[in-house]
């Protein structure tokens, strides 16, 4: 009984750790970005991360092979959740400043709930939610700046890409929560089919003209194979099917709440990137938006707890 505790304290560290990872993911991505180009940096990302993967799979014999029936869902999960996010992000790293690109990654979560609200029948519509998103694409549109004349301006490219990866990302948690949990496979399994299918469909897209220029610079590699692909992607997504499993997806999908705010702390600190009060009261509008997406804590865990079991009652009818 004495581990009860640890039980409760674990995966909430587990939350905030994989929050900071991903947090820590657009400055890598950014220095990467410089040399390589964005399809080459999405496979790096993926590649390097799957390989830890899957060494953790094959020692815990987590790999299956009747899992093979279900590869159609692994496959749109890997687009979802890598080859599409992956691709857009490094194409929004090129052409955003790591903060801004961070900031309006928040829209995440926003995505995942207007997805959720079209394929998952059970999720209800408030005043509250509505208000949420209308609340959080505001806070979009501010650092976006879209009216903007100036050349200094945003590049619209780069606000398409990170959009693009946000829809995707949000639309992968809505895809994974019904079509992939109710199949009970481990979250390592899961982990190593989605970036083993990704690595696949890179190699297939990817044109490595150049790609040698990435080992000139150490800061650029050691970033982008033990920053994007050891931790970032790899060990993050351990840690995050961690989190799925003991807190639930739509807990754990909150994870994507605190990368924003690290992602302008270091751009601005550290990188020396331009952020102004704007973006960091856009930032706060943003996370405003989610707060009311979420139901009152007292409410969370009952509501959550009743539409998994109903969704998962549907799927096995």
């Amino acid at each position: 009984m004495s581990s009860k505790p640890n039980s409760h304290l674990l995966p909430l560290i587990a939350f905030w750790v994989v929050g900071l990872i991903w947090g820590t993911a657009f400055i890598f991505m950014k220095d990467a970005a410089e040399i390589l180009t964005p399809n080459q940096v999405a496979f790096s990302r993926v590649f390097f991360g799957f390989i830890p993967v899957l060494i953790a799979a094959i020692l815990q014999k987590a790999i299956k092979l009747e899992h093979i029936k279900h590869i159609h869902h692994f496959f749109i999960a890997s687009l979802l959740a890598a080859s599409i996010y992956y691709y857009a992000f490094a194409n929004a790293a090129e052409l955003l400043p790591s903060g801004i690109n961070g900031a309006l990654s928040g829209s995440i979560p926003l995505f995942a709930f207007i997805t959720s609200i079209i394929f998952l029948r059970d999720e209800k519509i408030t005043m509250r939610n509505i208000l949420g998103i209308i609340i959080g694409f505001v806070g979009v549109a501010i650092i976006a700046n879209p009216t903007s004349q100036d050349t200094s301006a945003l590049n619209m490219n780069g606000i398409f890409y990170i959009l693009l990866s946000s829809l995707a990302c949000g639309a992968s948690f809505v895809y994974v929560r019904k079509f992939i949990t109710p199949l009970k496979i481990k979250p390592l399994a899961l982990v190593t089919y989605q970036l083993a299918l990704a690595t696949i469909t890179f190699l297939m897209i990817t044109d490595f003209t150049g790609y040698n220029a990435i080992w000139s610079s150490p800061r650029a590699y050691l970033g982008l194979i033990i920053g994007l692909g050891l931790l970032a992607t790899g060990f993050a997504y351990m840690i995050y099917y961690y989190i799925v499993d003991k807190l639930g997806a739509i807990t754990a999908s909150a994870s994507t709440y605190i990368p924003p705010v690290v992602a302008l702390l270091i751009g601005s600190l550290l990188a020396g990137e331009s952020i102004s009060a704007r973006d960091y009261i856009a930032t706060a509008i943003i996370f405003l938006g989610v707060f009311l997406l979420n139901p009152p804590k007292q409410k969370t865990q009952k509501s959550s707890d009743m539409v998994e079991e109903k969704q998962l009652e549907e799927i096995a009818d």
